[in-house]
């Protein structure tokens, strides 16, 4: 089942309350979105460790074949 951009916001806003986030539909089926996250939290850690954060926050959706989420393209960085 697909899920909404607004889903997936708040499960990035759950670890990341501050940030500015922006998800994007990239192909308005609920499958393929690009994320842009900003946070503070991010300072000083590197592009991987941003990434496996933001990964982190959304709980297993994107776990293999049987994840909610079938691709997210990510933009992290600190402000």
């Amino acid at each position: 089942m697909p899920m909404l951009a607004q889903e997936i916001e708040d499960m990035i806003r759950e670890s990341f309350p501050k940030a500015k986030i922006t998800i994007t539909d990239l192909r308005g089926d609920g499958n393929h979105y690009s994320a842009e996250v900003v946070d503070m939290s991010f300072k000083g850690m590197n592009r991987v460790q941003q990434h496996r954060a933001v990964t982190k926050a959304l709980k297993g959706k994107m776990d293999g074949s049987n994840g909610e989420l079938h691709a997210l393209a990510l933009t992290t960085k600190a402000p």
